[in-house]
Formats: structure tokens, sequence, C-alpha cells
């Protein structure tokens, strides 16, 4: 890669236990795990819907024998998700893709069900298949989604991931890395960095510098990675990477190629090959059209959903705010939208009613960086708002705005500054209507940095679908269920 020496590799001491070590030890358990409750499921589903619809008196119906028949439709369900690499552990711990397959293999196993009966004219019933597939398929999801929170705290903390090596610049060494330290639960354990300028010794990030020449698939194993994640950067060629894929021809360890073009969700993306080349074509942002109909109308159906049944804990809230303290029930304050526009956001009123005229003298106890303004024990804030601010049920009002078009369930949160006061990059959020919620609330509160809340707000900006919005919503129930604190 043109880097051409080489040291001896520091190799973990006999002994020593590295967060992810059993990297190449979780695979197949987990995978004669999934297989095992996957099966249960299936099972479960099927005798279920077996014993409503015929009780147990008798095992046969229409001449067949179901101890039989119910064993071949697991098996067909169970190989349908195998072949659909509904068991690949790349798959384990994010993203849609897993349960877009469980969906998938079991609609297939409904359809070889179908036709092997009617090939064979078997009188198969049609209730209990027509019960059993859409039913554990829903099943299934839940039982992958119950799997997948008790493997990602397990990943959180530190275990069965795969140990990585990255491999490229320093400065797109340093970023992968961060990047992946991001979202431990993907499972990327990095236990070491080859550099592209032939250095070695000494650490970048807090993780050892391997030799990045000939002798890396050797240093990748001293240290037990599974995995070469490999950077974009100048000094590494498409010869590089092809060389590198052969020489980790049948050592067991996988390669994975971070490419330059970052923060662009995989709908966006469609591969072409060329000419020997793969080429990646990336689809336009969404702002207008067939989608942004949709998120219109999901938004006002979900806000009058929401507000007729939130509306008792919205009026117990409302009276308990105007009884504990002076001032107005609502708060409202200007706030940025869409293309700039300016509008008066609705909350529940949180703080006492001279909150604004005290604001000057708290802006030297800011916590926050950027153009964001937090104190985590703020004195302006009432006893009873703590209370909202806990469940977040300060922000219930904002369903008005979302009414009156002026906002979305999902989207950027709407910042009270002028703005002028954004950067080039930064105004791009601004292209979409701000939201209750957003992908940065849902990915770290209040405890982000200001270019961490932007980068998550400029991706939901280039990114966001309908599914994805659905994901949001999800994820912010769950917090605030969880009592996560406010926004």
């Amino acid at each position: 890669m043109g880097f051409r020496e080489s040291v001896a590799v520091q190799v973990p001491a006999p002994g020593l236990v590295v967060p992810g070590q059993a990297g190449s030890d979780w695979r197949r358990p987990l995978t004669v795990v999934l297989l095992g409750l996957d099966a249960a499921v299936a099972l479960s589903t099927i005798v279920a819907a077996y014993v409503i619809r015929f009780g147990t008196s008798s095992v046969f119906v229409n001449d067949l024998d179901y101890r039989w028949v119910v064993p071949l439709v697991v098996l067909f369900w169970i190989g349908s998700l195998a072949l659909k690499d509904a068991y690949d552990s790349r798959l384990l711990g994010e993203g849609a893709e897993e349960y877009k397959r469980v969906l998938e293999g079991s609609f297939r196993a409904f359809a070889v069900t179908a036709i092997v009966a009617y090939t064979l004219k078997e009188d198969v019933a049609r209730g209990v298949v027509l019960a059993s597939f859409p039913i554990g398929a829903a099943l299934l999801c839940a039982e992958r989604y119950a799997v997948r929170q008790w493997l990602v705290r397990r990943r959180v903390g530190g275990a069965m991931s795969r140990r990585t090596v990255v491999v490229g610049s320093r400065v797109s060494g340093r970023d992968l890395i961060r990047r992946l330290r991001l979202v431990p639960h993907i499972g990327y354990h990095v236990v070491g960095v080859a550099v592209t300028s032939g250095e070695t010794g000494g650490q970048i990030e807090g993780v050892a510098v391997l030799p990045a020449d000939d002798d890396l698939v050797e240093a990748a194993r001293a240290v037990g990675a599974k995995t070469l994640a490999v950077t974009s950067c100048p000094e590494i060629s498409p010869d590089d990477v092809r060389g590198l894929a052969w020489r980790l021809e049948g050592s067991g360890i996988e390669l994975v190629v971070a490419p330059s073009v970052a923060e662009v969700a995989s709908p966006r993306v469609r591969v072409q090959p060329a000419a020997g080349l793969t080429l990646l074509h990336l689809e336009e942002p969404a702002f207008r059209g067939a989608k942004r109909f949709v998120k219109g109308s999901v938004d006002r159906v979900g806000a009058v959903l929401a507000l007729v049944a939130a509306a008792p804990v919205l009026l117990l809230s409302a009276v308990a705010v105007s009884i504990t303290s002076s001032g107005p029930v609502l708060f409202r304050q200007q706030r940025i939208g869409r293309h700039g526009e300016v509008f008066s956001v609705l909350k529940l009123r949180t703080m006492y009613a001279d909150a604004e005229e005290r604001l000057a003298e708290m802006l030297e106890c800011n916590e926050a960086d950027g153009l964001l303004f937090k104190i985590r024990e703020d004195p302006r804030v009432t006893a009873v708002g703590r209370w909202l601010r806990r469940f977040s049920l300060d922000e219930l009002p904002q369903l008005v705005n979302v009414l009156r078009g002026e906002m979305s369930l999902v989207g950027p949160r709407p910042l009270p500054v002028d703005g002028a006061a954004f950067a080039p990059a930064e105004r791009r959020r601004l292209l979409v209507k701000p939201g209750i919620t957003g992908l940065w609330q849902v990915s770290g509160r209040s405890d982000l940095s200001w270019d961490e809340a932007v980068r998550l707000d400029l991706y939901y900006v280039d990114n966001w679908s309908p599914s994805l919005d659905a994901l949001i919503l999800f994820r912010t129930v769950k917090a605030v269920l969880r009592r996560r604190g406010a926004y």
C-alpha cells in the first residue's frame, strides 16, 4: 500500500482480557440460540392456531396427521429464514434489514406451504395456515427485537463484538474509530489501526498502531482481529484493496470498506457495476412529491390522535402549572421553521414567569456548546416543570403546531436563534419542518455536542423516510417511558 517498513506487533499479554476478545466465539452459539427461538415461536404459533381452530380432541383433520404436518411446516419456515440469510450475524444489532428478511422468509414459507399442499392435493387447514404465518411473523420480529436488546447491552459492555483493525491515514483512521465508538451496538470493537504513512508504534485514539504493509494480515491475527476496515484515503488504491482481499482469503478475517461517501442511508445508494468498477449512484434527497404528502398527512392525523389520547394528561398538567406558580400556562417563543420562517412554538410553562428576564445572567452557566443553551440544574425551572420535562409532557402543546403545519412529528428541533446564526451547512436543516422529536434526541438527547447534533440532523434531512420517522417515534416513546429526562 505504499509503505514498506515493518516492526514487531505488540500482542496482548497471555491472560489479558480485552473487551470483545471473544468476538470469534459468539456468532455460532448466537445463531444456534436464534434457530431454537425461531423454531419455538413458529411451533407455538402453529400449535396455538390448530388448538383454537380444532381443539385438542384429535390430531387428524381431513385424514392428515398434524403430528407430521406441523413439524414439516416449521422446517419449511426455518429453512426459508435461513435461505433469506436471516441468521447472518452482520445484521444483528442495528437497522431494519434483519426484520425485513424475517418477514420475507416468513412470506416465502407461507407460499411454499400453499404450493406444496396444492401440488400434492393435500387439504391442509387453510384457517390454521392463514392465522399462523402473519401472527408468527410478528412474533418472530418481537423475539428478534428482544434478542437485539440483549445483544446491544452486551456490546455496549464490550462483549460479543467483532475485533477490528482500521486501515487508512491518520485522519481517516481517527475519524472511523470515533464513529464506530459512537455506535458500539453495531458490534465493531477497534483493537488496532494501520496507517498509510508506514509508521508503527504509539497510539491513535487509544488504539495501538500496527504495521500497514505485507505483514498486515499477520498483525491482525496477532491481535485477534476478525475484521479489517479500510477507510477511504488517497494512499490506498483500488489495487491495494483488491490485493488485500486476496490475502485475506481463507484467513477467517472479513474485509469491510468504508467509502468516502458518508451519512447517506442505504435506500439512496444504488450499486451498479461498469467496466470492472463498482459505481455508487446517490439518489437526491426527497423534499417534495408523494412522500412529502404522505409525511404531512401522517403528521396531521397523528397529531389529532395524539391530542385526543393525551387530552387528560395535558389538562392535568396545565392545572398543575397554573396552581403552582404565577404566569400563563402556555409558554410561547419565536423559533425558526422550514425555509427560515419564524413561528411561535407552544409548550407548557416549566419555568418561573421571569425566566426570560433572567436569561442574560444565566448565559455564563451554559453547559452546552454551539447554538444550544442547556443548564442541567436551571434554577428558573419550577418543581412541576422538572417533572413535566422528565416525561417530556411540556412538549405536548406542540401537537397544535403540527396541526397548523408549522412543525412535524419528526424533524430537527426548532431553535430560538436567528437564521443568520447558522453556518452554511447548518442551514440545510431548515429544508424540512422542525419536529417535536428527532434523530439526535433519541440518539443521546442533551448529552450530545452541537456538532454531533447537527450531524444527526443533517443525516435526517438527507435521508428521511416514513420508516425512519416510525423508528424515531418508537424510540421516542421508549425513551420517555424509561424516564430519560427532557430533551
